[in-house]
């Protein structure tokens, strides 16, 4: 019996070790849900904050939240909050522009016409931008707390400078081809045909889509083949100074 001592006493010592190293974890894991009480309430630290803070406890009326009455605003609204953080997602399709504008939150939400910010597409060859004294025109309007949002803050900056927004380009075509904007405005062309459903897009990319030609050979958005199956199925030209210079 004496030879069995050692093993025992290790067996119970490592027994008392497990058994405290899994009541440490407990009260770790546990903290203060233990006791069924939170440490404090979730600040807000924005306004941005404070409506998904309220979201959060609309969804679980047990969380203790704190608004401070500097962020208790109506503005910026939500989903302007979240569509501005989503049009800067760094890990989004597309690329990142100096402002952070969503198409979804303008042309979908509040359903602006696309020709009202990009004017003049209708009568020229080239695809109007706005300018910033029209993006000013209506956020001068609005009040100052939206300076809460980095884009809002950039877009003044340049209407202080007077300098227009270095926009990145998106849609782009070879040079030796000649896209006429308003030629395709005047057929009955709809924006999206061309650039997507922008007006779900947050941050704008070049979609994706493919036509097959009749011996089976793919066409991908904006190639040669896939603009001139669009003549075909629409009755346009397909002389090739239709479109080449």
């Amino acid at each position: 019996m004496s030879s069995n001592r050692p093993a025992r006493r290790l067996i119970l010592a490592l027994g008392a070790l497990v058994g405290i190293s899994l009541a440490s974890f407990a009260l770790f894991a546990l903290g203060p849900r233990a006791g069924g009480a939170e440490a404090g309430p979730r600040v807000a630290t924005s306004v941005c904050e404070a409506h998904e803070l309220r979201a959060l406890q609309a969804q679980d009326p047990r969380l203790a939240i704190e608004i401070p009455p500097q962020f208790q605003l109506p503005w910026p609204t939500r989903a302007a909050c979240r569509s501005h953080e989503a049009a800067g997602d760094p890990e989004a399709p597309g690329l990142a522009q100096p402002i952070q504008f969503s198409h979804k939150h303008h042309a979908g939400l509040y359903q602006i016409d696309c020709l009202y910010c990009h004017s003049g597409t209708d009568r020229s060859r080239a695809a109007g931008v706005p300018s910033v004294e029209l993006c000013m025109g209506c956020h001068a309007q609005f009040p100052a707390s939206y300076d809460e949002l980095e884009g809002i803050r950039t877009l003044k900056q340049y209407w202080q400078a007077r300098e227009p927004i270095p926009w990145q380009q998106i849609h782009r075509l070879p040079e030796h081809v000649k896209f006429r904007h308003n030629r395709h405005v005047a057929a009955g062309v709809e924006c999206q045909r061309c650039h997507g459903p922008v007006e779900a897009m947050d941050k704008v990319e070049l979609t994706k889509d493919t036509v097959w030609w009749p011996w089976l050979l793919p066409a991908q958005k904006l190639e040669m083949g896939w603009c001139i199956q669009c003549h075909r199925e629409n009755g346009a030209s397909q002389d090739c100074l239709t479109c080449h210079h």
